[in-house]
């Protein structure tokens, strides 16, 4: 496909984060129309003169079009006709998300030293969270990659799951490897069995 060659167009995969973690084209950018789609594609694609190649559920493709040209992004150059099965049929080369459930998270995270990164806001955050995960809002990741320790698993969670596949695509595309969506966010952490006396203005990880 000539556009993975052309570094001046994002493939942007507007499909749910359940498909997206499943299979998608290598080095595209997930921001899924069942979440606060315009909102991220304004924070985070920069200029709106940016050339876009969608992936789109079939069905979608007027709407994804639609919705980001109602927010000054009109230089949409086309979309994958069939969606995602076209790429697959044709056995091109697909990328996978590794995604691990709260649970096992929480069981991890009680026996062995691991790197999370949590990509809620700063004010989500300062009201509660994991002890030993660093804060990199999905709003300025790009600029704050630095001090992100590369080696070992990195564990990337939100508040339910959405941003954190939006986040780890960002990441991908940086050459992060050993990335794992925490399914359910933050969310679905408070609802394990870490032990709940954890659970004050900050939730410490161990125990």
């Amino acid at each position: 496909m000539w556009v993975l060659e052309n570094n001046d167009t994002i493939i942007l995969d507007v499909r749910n984060q359940k498909d997206f973690i499943d299979g998608h084209i290598p080095n595209s950018l997930f921001i899924g129309l069942n979440g606060t789609f315009a909102p991220w594609v304004g924070t985070l694609v920069k200029d709106i003169n940016q050339k876009i190649l969608l992936i789109t559920p079939v069905g979608k493709e007027t709407e994804a079009i639609t919705r980001l040209s109602r927010v000054g992004y009109d230089n949409c150059i086309g979309y994958l006709k069939g969606g995602f099965k076209t790429w697959k049929k044709s056995k091109n080369k697909i990328s996978t998300l590794k995604s691990v459930s709260a649970t096992s998270f929480v069981d991890t995270l009680k026996v062995n030293k691991i790197n999370i990164l949590d990509v809620r806001k700063v004010s989500e955050y300062n009201n509660n969270h994991i002890e030993a995960s660093q804060n990199k809002p999905l709003s300025n990741i790009k600029n704050e990659l630095d001090d992100i320790d590369k080696e070992g698993d990195i564990y990337v969670h939100c508040a339910g799951g959405y941003r954190s596949v939006i986040a780890i695509s960002i990441l991908k595309q940086k050459g992060f490897k050993n990335l794992i969506d925490v399914a359910g966010g933050f969310g679905a952490i408070k609802k394990s069995d870490l032990n709940k006396s954890c659970y004050n203005s900050v939730v410490k990880c161990s125990g």
